[in-house]
């Protein structure tokens, strides 16, 4: 292989043996999102198409500065942060605006529908 990327060719295996050596868990998912987080992405062959399964179970991942040999690289694999403080104050707002409105719309909604329940009631 040309070093760019890891497989793991047999998830079940890798899930009850491996992970519980370095992770807290044995969840193949749990693994997926993790590398997700650190920017892995999934190897699609185009052969695959992206639709057919493959054959076998081989899963490939790769990131950009996961490379055979270049291990000063690796301290440029970072967790993918998005917190408040790196949003911009315009957009927390209105999020926040956001949110004050939709609480809003659920009051006046309860307020409806409790309106239409004694009005059931009452019917009845």
């Amino acid at each position: 292989q040309s070093g760019s990327s890891f497989h793991v060719f047999d998830q079940g295996q890798f899930a009850k043996e491996v992970l519980p050596k370095y992770f807290k868990h044995n969840n193949m998912a749990s693994f997926v999102r993790q590398l997700n987080m650190y920017g892995f992405r999934k190897v699609v062959h185009i052969e695959q198409g992206g639709l057919v399964k493959p054959e076998k179970d081989d899963t490939e991942f790769q990131h950009p500065y996961f490379i055979r040999g270049q291990e000063h690289l690796l301290e440029n694999i970072k967790r993918k942060v998005t917190s408040v403080s790196s949003m911009k104050n315009d957009d927390v707002k209105v999020r926040q605006d956001n949110v004050t409105k939709l609480l809003t719309d659920i009051q006046v909604m309860k307020g409806k529908q409790e309106s239409m329940d004694s009005k059931l009631i009452a019917m009845k």
